[in-house]
Parts: structure tokens; sequence; C-alpha cells
């Protein structure tokens, strides 16, 4: 059979091996060019490099692990149950999406990986899930998203092994980079916003109390009313886990009330829309009747009917941030281990008004 009967070839990969025989030296001394090791003359690694651009040579990991005790990969990891749970419900959420988008793109500009593991931060046997993940990939650092930064098991684990590792989400003292928005301010911003169109009665949705971020969120709303004047009614906070279900649960409780808040701010979008949906079904307009506010602003709730004013979260540069850190650590770089507190965004759009006189 001839070749054009065949269909073309495929270009041959360029490997380590060509670079070497290119430049006339060993698999180590070229792995060492690559990796930036120590005792290499100055005309060996001219060779090397011309030969790398000669034939066109891109360094798989597995090359550049050969020059030294670095995997180039990143491990991130995120809670088993709710990354599922969210996948499957099509419900637009896009935390995760946003992560990697921020993760990956600043590891890819230095020459790195990230991997996502998703690890059930409640399971018994989270220890051994988490050694498998750290056998089987030997990450250089590792990137916890809410709640593991939260998880002493998981943070001691990792101290305890000496393998650097970023907190997104968490601002609790100890080991780790701990990366974060101000949550209290924000959700100080989303309640100043209402009084500032008048409301009084305004409710708050908390989210899981796995999450540190949650506290802070009902601390920064406490303030805010607080520091307006506003007496502290404890049947304007309902309780909520950041789920659909548990946001419409909250909304009918608070607005069951004998003097129901004109607004409420949910600790999530799912809840935020759930808040929506019970007001509709009760017969209230938004914002004519409730105005309502949420976290994240993740895609969907730009599209609602009306679309929510929300807190953006940085999630995808926190990731970013959290990489970063990381990859400086792994290159002997110093990094500091102060928080590390990214800004929000308070989105007004048109579910915010003020009350009806």
């Amino acid at each position: 059979m001839t070749q054009e009967e065949s269909g073309p070839r495929r270009p041959r990969a360029v490997t380590i091996k060509h670079v070497a025989a290119e430049a006339g030296v060993s698999l180590q001394t070229v792995s060492r060019v690559i990796n930036g090791g120590p005792n290499v003359r100055d005309a060996i690694k001219e060779r090397v490099r011309a030969a790398i651009d000669k034939l066109g040579y891109v360094p798989s990991l597995a090359a550049r692990r050969m020059g030294g005790t670095r995997s180039y990969v990143l491990l991130a990891l995120n809670d088993r149950d709710r990354t599922i749970e969210g996948w499957r419900s099509g419900d637009g959420t896009d935390w995760v999406d946003q992560m990697m988008l921020g993760g990956m793109l600043e590891c890819a500009r230095h020459g790195y990986r990230m991997i996502v593991e998703l690890v059930d931060t409640h399971s018994a046997h989270v220890e051994r899930e988490l050694g498998a993940a750290l056998a089987a990939l030997h990450p250089d650092g590792v990137i916890l998203t809410p709640p593991h930064g939260d998880n002493p098991i998981i943070t001691g684990m990792l101290a305890g092994r000496h393998i650097p590792f970023a907190r997104i989400g968490s601002t609790g003292l100890g080991a780790g980079f701990a990366i974060s928005m101000d949550d209290a301010r924000a959700a100080g911003a989303a309640t100043e916003h209402l009084v500032s169109l008048g409301h009084v009665r305004i409710g708050f949705i908390t989210g899981s109390d796995e999450y540190a971020l949650s506290g802070a969120r009902l601390l920064g709303y406490r303030g805010a009313m607080q520091a307006a004047g506003l007496a502290e009614d404890p049947a304007l906070v309902a309780r909520g886990d950041f789920t659909f279900s548990s946001g419409a649960e909250a909304t009918r409780s608070l607005l069951a009330l004998a003097d129901p808040p004109t607004a409420i701010i949910a600790s999530s979008d799912q809840m935020s829309l759930a808040a929506l949906e019970v007001a509709r079904a009760l017969g209230l307009d938004v914002p004519g009747d409730v105005s309502i506010v949420s976290f994240d602003d993740t895609p969907i709730v730009k599209f609602s009917v009306p679309p929510l004013t929300a807190i953006r979260q940085p999630i995808a540069p926190m990731a970013a941030r959290a990489a970063a850190l990381l990859i400086q650590t792994a290159n002997g770089e110093p990094a500091s281990e102060e928080a590390n507190v990214l800004p929000f965004e308070l989105i007004v759009r048109g579910s915010t008004a003020p009350p009806r006189t």
C-alpha cells in the first residue's frame, strides 16, 4: 500500500531523546537545562537551547521531572458531593469552572498542570482518599477549596507531610496560604445597599456552618445593621446550607413572619433563586414587595427575571493567586503566608429597589 493510499503520515513527535542527540549531550543534561538545574556550562546550555529551538521541542512533564524532585503538578481538592450535585442538576452554577479557569491558566503560564480531585470531606476515609491522590500525583502543592481548607484532618495531613497548600475561602489561622475575599465586608456592603434604598427589615439566609465564610457573612450583616442603627431581630436570620431547597425553606419562614422583611440577602445564588421562586409563588413582586441580593454571581442569576443584584466572588483570581503562591514556593522563592484578601464587587441589577411606602 502506498502512502497516498494509506493517507498522510502523522508528523513524528519530537522527544527529549532527539534534543539530546542533536546537542550531543545526555538526557539528564537536557533535563537540567530545561529545569534550570546546576552544574551545566553555559556553552552546553546554548547547545541544548539551540537544539530545542531547531527541533521545536516542547518539554513534557516526564522530561521536566527527570532533573529534580518536582512534579510540576498542582492538585486542587473540591468537595465531592456538592460538585457532583451541581453538575447533575445542570443549574448553571460555575464555581468549579471559575476555579479551574484561574488555576489552570496560572499553571500554564509556568509550565505546570493542575489536576482536580473530588474528596468527601465528611468521609471517615478522607485520609485514605487524600493519601491515594498524593501518592499517585506527588504534587508540588495542593489547592483546597471550601470546606476542605477548614478541615483539620486535611490541613494537618498536608502540613505533616510538608506539602505546601493554599486555602481558598478560608481565613482561619494555621498552616498554608489563606486566600479569600472579605466575606464580612461583602455582606456588609450588600446590607448597606439595601439600607441606602430605605429598607429597615432585612432578612439574611446563612450558608452552611461547615464553611468559615458563612459565619463571616453573618457577622458582616449584623455589623452593618447595627451601624445603620437598626435593631437586631433574631427572627430575620434564617438558616440555610447553600442549596436551593434550604433557601426555599428559609424564605418561607422569613415571609411568614408577622412583620416580614422587605428585603432578603441570601448567601448563595441557589438560595437567592429559591427566594425569588417562593416570593412569586406567594404572589409577591420582586423587587416591588421584596428585594433580593445574592452571593456568587454565577451566570444563571444574570438571566433570572428580574436579574439578581449580587456579590461577585473573585473565584478565578483566588485560584490563580493560590497557584502562583504554590509555584513560587516550589521555585524556592519567598511567598508571604499572610492572608491574601482579594476584592469583591457588588453588582446592582433589577432585584433591588426602595420598599413600597
